[in-house]
C-alpha cells in the first residue's frame, strides 16, 4: 500500500512575510496613533480637549460662564505655577486674557512643558483658545519668573447645544511636567527631592 506524501503548504516564505507586513504595519499605526488621537482631540474637543481659533468670536451672547483655573505640577519639576485669578466671569463670545505666573523654585535650571484640558468634557468643544503657553517648552533659570497669557472665549455656538444649557461654569485645568526634547516627562528621577518648594 502506498502512502501520499502530507501536502506541504504552498508558499510558507509568502505566509511568513504578509504576518511580518501586518506585524510591522499594526507597529507603525501604534506610534501613530498618539499623534493621530491628539490631532482628533483638537479637531473635535474630545477628552476635554479645546479648540483652537484664530479669531474672536463675531457675536457676544448676554449668557454668562465663570471659568475657573487650575494649576498642577508634577513634584519632580520644582516650580510654583498660578493664575493671577483663580476665577472669572465672562459673556459667550467675549475674548478674556489671563495671565499665568511660573516660577522656578529650585537651584538648577530647568525645562518643562503644559499639557491641559476642560471640565465638563462635554462643553470642551465651545472653548476656543486664541493664544497659548500649553504645549511649548519652557526653560527657566533657577529662581527666574514667566508670566504666560491664556487667550480665549466661549464659543456662541454653545447656546445651540440644549443638553449644555445648565452648563455655567468651565473648569480650564493645566499641568506642567519636566520635559525632554519637546515631551513630557511623567518621573524625572533625577529631580526627585531638589525642589526648594
Amino acid at each position: 500500500m502506498d502512502m501520499a506524501p502530507a501536502p506541504r503548504p504552498a508558499n510558507l516564505g509568502r505566509t511568513a512575510l504578509i504576518c511580518a507586513g501586518v506585524a510591522m504595519g499594526m507597529t507603525g499605526l501604534s506610534f501613530a496613533a498618539v499623534p493621530l488621537y491628539d490631532l482628533f482631540c483638537r479637531a473635535t474637543g474630545f477628552g476635554g480637549t479645546p479648540m483652537i481659533g484664530t479669531a474672536g468670536a463675531s457675536t457676544i451672547l448676554d449668557r454668562t460662564v465663570a471659568v475657573r483655573f487650575d494649576a498642577n505640577v508634577a513634584p519632580s519639576l520644582g516650580w510654583r505655577f498660578a493664575p493671577e485669578s483663580p476665577e472669572i466671569r465672562l459673556r459667550v463670545g467675549e475674548t478674556k486674557t489671563v495671565f499665568y505666573k511660573i516660577t522656578n523654585k529650585t537651584d538648577r535650571v530647568s525645562t518643562g512643558i503644559a499639557s491641559f484640558n476642560v471640565a465638563p468634557d462635554k462643553a470642551a468643544a465651545y472653548f476656543v483658545k486664541l493664544q497659548c503657553f500649553c504645549f511649548t517648552e519652557h526653560t527657566l533659570q533657577p529662581g527666574e519668573t514667566l508670566e504666560a497669557p491664556v487667550v480665549f472665549y466661549i464659543d456662541p455656538e454653545i447656546a445651540k447645544n440644549r443638553e449644555l444649557d445648565g452648563v455655567n461654569a468651565l473648569t480650564l485645568s493645566y499641568t506642567y511636567f519636566p520635559s525632554r526634547a519637546g515631551q513630557p516627562v511623567a518621573a524625572d528621577k533625577g529631580d526627585a527631592g531638589k525642589s526648594k518648594l
